[in-house]
């Protein structure tokens, strides 16, 4: 996989403020506010930053977290994990493999088969509708 490497100002200038804060600066956003915790339509969450495709919508369930939640990605390689030790807790940091964007945490309690629930942020997602993936 290549990796995509920008600067902070090429990031900056093509993702909007939300999307640079979450996927770039390690935010997050509000639970139950982002556009896919809800989202039923099936397709496939790519990077928001490289497009690297990360989660298909048949992994997906709701949480009741209010992000959006997937119990694995598309593949292993897709997404790496990092300790993450901010805000005095230990947790696993979910990041893009290919861009190293931030999209959220992967926990140990998630349904079957894999038992994790990885509790993403809507915006460093997005969502590639089944439709529009065969007109592509």
């Amino acid at each position: 996989m290549v990796k995509v490497r920008k600067s902070d100002e090429e990031w900056k200038s093509e993702l909007s403020d939300l999307q640079y804060e979450v996927a770039r600066k390690k935010h997050t956003e509000r639970a139950f506010t982002g556009e896919y915790w809800d989202e039923e339509t099936p397709g496939t969450y790519v990077c928001v930053c490289c497009g690297n495709t990360l989660f298909d919508s048949s992994a997906k369930y709701d949480s009741g977290t209010g992000w959006p939640s997937f119990f694995q990605p598309v593949s292993e390689e897709a997404v790496e994990t990092r300790e993450d030790r901010s805000l005095l807790m230990k947790r696993n940091e979910v990041i893009c493999a290919q861009c190293e964007a931030h999209l959220g945490h992967v926990f140990p309690d998630g349904p079957p088969p894999t038992g994790r629930r990885y509790c993403m942020n809507s915006a460093s997602l997005e969502l590639k509708a089944r439709d529009e993936q065969s007109s592509d």
